[in-house]
């Protein structure tokens, strides 16, 4: 049945002026809360704007996560959002979205073992099981931070606001080579365990 989802072609939902979403599938009109649960059911989704037909996906997406946020369901702490902001105009903005991706991916993974662990071992251990999961994760996201900024020292800490500009200018870009090169190296490690 997994391959039947992967397989079939994503819902088409239709944006109109009055903000109303349209279900091309159902004929029906839909909310934003709706596409959550279409998306938590392993359904997929594209949004396009009923007059200009632009896909505006994204600003979807990011209007549900909005939503859910809003409601009390944290589910991304502040200092990720913080970095993330810092990301935008940074010269390794290309980089965060197959990094992010590539996590979000890892983490599926995870997820299931730590479904299965917490089903075994539902009582006193589960807890355990759940802390030691989140410290690989944390684990392998600092070690994957840590390859994206390249200004950052290794020690594991925040860098200075102004290290960047202590370096001289060209090596910058011969540093960025080779670290570019390392993290390669250590992607295609991490995506073969």
């Amino acid at each position: 049945m997994a391959t039947d989802k992967a397989d079939k072609p994503p819902t088409v939902i239709k944006k109109y002026a009055n903000r109303r979403l349209y279900h091309t599938g159902t004929s029906t009109y839909v909310t934003l809360e709706d596409l959550g649960e279409m998306l938590r059911a392993g359904e997929d989704f594209v949004v396009y704007d009923a007059k200009s037909g632009e896909d505006i996906t994204r600003s979807v997406l990011t209007q549900i996560i909005f939503e859910q946020e809003s409601k009390g369901q944290n589910l991304l702490p502040v200092a990720f959002l913080r970095q993330l902001i810092r990301f935008y105009g940074d010269s390794l903005q290309a980089l965060i979205p197959s990094y992010l991706e590539f996590s979000m991916e890892n983490l599926s993974r995870e997820q299931q073992k730590l479904r299965e662990q917490m089903a075994k071992a539902f009582g006193p251990s589960a807890f355990h099981a759940v802390e030691e999961q989140v410290r690989t994760n944390m684990a392998f996201f600092t070690e994957a931070m840590r390859m994206f900024s390249p200004f950052a020292p290794k020690s594991g800490g925040q860098p200075k606001p102004d290290a960047a500009d202590d370096e001289p200018a060209a090596n910058d870009l011969e540093g960025l080579k080779r670290q570019m090169a390392e993290m390669q190296a250590k992607l295609e490690a991490l995506s073969k365990k």
